[in-house]
């Protein structure tokens, strides 16, 4: 999968060679470029990328020109699905990071300050997305966990050990609690159905606790499912 992030900001994405992702796009399978917006702003002295909004109003926005620039030279067939991070867009969800995973080329833009030329997301943006109803200084933080959540569905980023079958959400509930050694610590033990060996029961008992802690902390969870089953 290609992975192209549009930013003012491109160390922020740094972390990436770490971990998971840093495997991934270490063999390969994730081809992944942060690139610079303010290498292609019209202004060559101070690479301005801002200007105050039309109409009045508080901080900046990001201008049209250098990052129409930018996408038009990242994607120049519009081979990709753009996507930009925004308040405004759909919710970012397990089944969102499914369906991206299944493209093979995407390019997220990030804005800034007060957000970006409403004419830049007319002419080259496929979709908007938010993750969550709050406020962030900008896309990148809401990049990479679009960019962390999609990888992990794209064959090959996970090992056995990391698969993401029995994750969170994979099936419309949290997931249940987990151990590992030792059996006992500070006087709290491991549930002795975990240690029996008995793979039907730890089944049941796993199941069971997803949908004890998804009715105590997301019942909508369960209300959607619901729905979907349907």
């Amino acid at each position: 999968m290609k992975i192209r992030v549009l930013t003012l900001f491109p160390k922020m994405f740094d972390c990436l060679g770490e971990s998971i992702m840093g495997r991934a796009i270490g063999k390969g399978i994730i081809d992944f470029k942060a690139v610079d917006i303010r290498q292609y702003s019209a202004d060559k002295k101070h690479f301005k990328c801002d200007d105050s909004p039309y109409g009045g109003g508080a901080g900046m926005v990001m201008c049209a020109q250098p990052i129409y620039n930018c996408i038009t030279d990242v994607d120049p067939n519009h081979d990709y699905l753009r996507v930009y991070m925004s308040p405004k867009g759909e919710t970012f969800s397990d089944k969102a990071a499914r369906e991206l995973s299944t493209h093979e080329n995407l390019l997220i833009l990030c804005g800034h300050y007060e957000g970006v030329d409403q004419r830049v997301i007319d002419l080259c943006i496929d979709r908007e997305i938010s993750v969550g109803d709050y406020i962030l200084s900008g896309g990148e933080i809401a990049a990479l966990s679009v960019i962390d959540a999609t990888a992990r569905f794209v064959d090959g980023v996970l090992g056995k050990s990391e698969s993401h079958e029995d994750e969170s959400f994979s099936d419309g509930l949290l997931e249940y609690p987990q151990y590992t050694r030792p059996p006992e610590f500070m006087g709290l033990k491991v549930p002795e159905v975990l240690l029996n060996g008995n793979h039907g029961e730890v089944a049941k008992f796993r199941r069971a606790m997803s949908e004890k802690l998804t009715r105590e902390r997301r019942a909508d969870l369960l209300k959607n499912k619901d729905e979907g089953d349907k």
